[in-house]
């Protein structure tokens, strides 16, 4: 069941139209992931899809961004210190998320880096602000871009651009991720929630075994490709942990600077 007493992270609001409105709450963190978080964020789709109050799931962010990535600022609270749990939560995370039968709509405000890049790219509908911004920034820590780059980035803007981006870790900019294929809707910052959840409640009250036939079969073709593509992505970012470039990164992170890679 989705219920609040299961989480610290996030704010838990189930409408009696069916819409549960999850909001990343770390908003003094600009929703970063700390350990906590990770692990919730490996539930959440999984509760959603098993609680028979909830028939479409939304998800945004408190603040200024919707999810700044990974939280480097403490190692002991870091899921980039987690290990195999860790990549054992980022594989739940993905295939959590896929699983789900029910519509699954992200409400992407502000800063949209790393895994939270990519949970939102993974959801069935993305509505950006006008200040969103989109990045997976692995590489810039020193990482691989696992936690679901690999697999959705190719999907909605070609493999070549894909590529670009996830070895760059360049950011792109609402209107640029809409015209690439990233986003399904980009409106000005004050009415995003009022087009996620008019998109939201009309799913709510459709038919909901359509609106499933109609999905899941096409996340079934995505979960074909996770499954070949995501092992390999998480076992190299695991690998990359180790390495001097991201204890450069994460050093750097907390100094403030930038990072002095030497590709060891």
């Amino acid at each position: 069941m989705l219920t609040q007493d299961r989480y610290q992270t996030m704010l838990i609001e189930k409408r009696a139209s069916g819409v549960a409105l999850v909001t990343l709450n770390r908003p003094e963190k600009l929703n970063a992931i700390n350990a906590r978080m990770h692990t919730e964020l490996s539930t959440l789709t999984l509760d959603a899809e098993e609680d028979p109050d909830v028939k479409v799931l939304l998800v945004t962010g408190a603040g200024r961004a919707f999810c700044a990535g990974g939280d480097f600022s403490g190692q002991q609270d870091s899921p980039a210190m987690g290990g195999g749990q860790t990549m054992r939560e980022a594989r739940q995370i993905v295939d959590n998320l896929l699983d789900c039968t029910k519509p699954v709509i992200c409400a992407v405000n502000g800063y949209a880096m790393g895994l939270g890049a990519n949970f939102a790219l993974l959801t069935d509908i993305v509505v950006a602000a006008r200040s969103a911004t989109f990045a997976d920034t692995h590489v810039r820590m020193g990482i691989g871009a696992g936690d679901g780059g690999q697999v959705i980035w190719p999907l909605l803007m070609g493999v070549n651009r894909a590529k670009y981006f996830l070895m760059t870790g360049d950011r792109v900019s609402a209107e640029e991720a809409e015209r690439l294929g990233l986003v399904n809707f980009v409106v000005d910052d004050q009415e995003l929630m009022t087009k996620a959840l008019e998109i939201a409640e009309r799913l709510a009250r459709g038919p909901g075994r359509a609106i499933a036939a109609s999905k899941v079969p096409i996340n079934k073709y995505l979960k074909m490709v996770s499954n070949l593509v995501l092992p390999l992505s998480l076992s190299l970012e695991g690998a990359n942990m180790a390495t001097a470039d991201a204890r450069e990164a994460a050093q750097a992170f907390r100094e403030k600077r930038e990072p002095k890679f030497t590709g060891r």
